[in-house]
C-alpha cells in the first residue's frame, strides 16, 4: 500500500501535534491537505469546532461538509473538482417526495 505519510484518519502527514502544525489563521486557499489537517486537528482536541471556525472564517456547515466528505469519501471526497459529484449522491432524488410535502 502506497500512502504519501499517511496518519490517523486517512490524513497526509498524520495528525498535527500542535497549532503551528495547522495551517495558519486567515488561510484563504484550502487545498486538501489543509482541510484534512483542520479536521484532524478538531478531531483530536488540539483545537475547538468553534475555534477553528473563527480562526479560518468558516461556517460550521463547512467544516462539518469537509468532515463528512472525509468519512464518506475519503480525502479524495474533499476535492473541489469533485464536492457536486459527491454532494448529488448524498441527496434526495427530486422526484422522491419528503413526507412534509
Amino acid at each position: 500500500m502506497s500512502h504519501a505519510r499517511s496518519g490517523d484518519n486517512g490524513i497526509l502527514g498524520g495528525v498535527p501535534k500542535s497549532l503551528d502544525e495547522l495551517p495558519p489563521p486567515g488561510t484563504r486557499r484550502w487545498v486538501i491537505r489543509r482541510k484534512a489537517e483542520v479536521v484532524a486537528g478538531v478531531r483530536a482536541g488540539l483545537i475547538t469546532l468553534e475555534e477553528a471556525c473563527k480562526r479560518y472564517s468558516l461556517s460550521v456547515e463547512e467544516f462539518l461538509s469537509w468532515q463528512r466528505s472525509i468519512d464518506r469519501h475519503g480525502l479524495r471526497g474533499l476535492r473541489t473538482t469533485r464536492i457536486q459529484d459527491y454532494r448529488s449522491i448524498d441527496r434526495v432524488e427530486p422526484d422522491e417526495k419528503s413526507p412534509h410535502s
